[in-house]
């Protein structure tokens, strides 16, 4: 992508594309968790872990970068806290706090992060799209990990064991779909 195409429209992120109003946000948000409920249902089993692979952390990121940080936030907070009152749309179909909620709480944090980001362009190359979301994953982990440590009586080494190391190829899968996704859009919205 041009250096011109790129800074074309800075401080933006995909979000701010559509026309400006508080229903837009409002659906953005509401979206923004619904997706990330839809994508935690993709959710796969892994033998010896309590945590199991999901979509969720793709969505979370991709809601975040192309909302931006506050909507990101608002989304993730949406998700977050209508999951603890019930709603069953964590992984598995599953509501309330479990031993895998502090990657949901990792994930607003990460969310956040992601979409300050964005706005500051790091969503139009796929280099910078690379570093937002390996620093996003990091986030996620950073707090998914030890709040497994804790709520299931593991050791660190235990939690990374069955909390990281069995889903970073997947994360890097999801990584690597975000880095052409974003970065195309952009390249698509330059064009028109």
């Amino acid at each position: 992508m041009s250096t011109a195409a790129a800074t074309a429209r800075p401080r933006e992120v995909l979000a701010d594309l559509l026309p400006a109003s508080r229903v837009r946000d409002v659906a953005l948000v509401l979206g923004g968790a619904a997706l990330t409920g839809l994508a935690a249902q993709i959710a796969v089993p892994v033998p010896g872990s309590p945590v199991p692979v999901t979509g969720q952390t793709f969505a979370a990121l991709l809601v975040g970068t192309a909302l931006g940080a506050s909507r990101g936030f608002a989304a993730l907070a949406v998700y977050a806290l209508a999951g603890l009152a019930g709603v069953p749309w964590f992984a598995h179909g599953t509501s309330g706090a479990s031993v895998s909620f502090g990657y949901i709480l990792g994930m607003l944090l990460a969310s956040t992060v992601v979409g300050a980001l964005a706005r500051r362009g790091a969503d139009r190359s796929v280099l910078r799209m690379a570093g937002t979301m390996l620093l996003g994953e990091a986030i996620i982990y950073a707090i998914g990990v030890p709040y497994l440590a804790y709520v299931a009586d593991l050791s660190a080494s235990q939690a990374l064991a069955v909390g990281l190391t069995p889903f970073l190829i997947g994360d890097a899968v999801k990584a690597a779909l975000a880095m052409g996704l974003l970065p195309t859009a952009w390249k698509l919205v330059d064009k028109r």
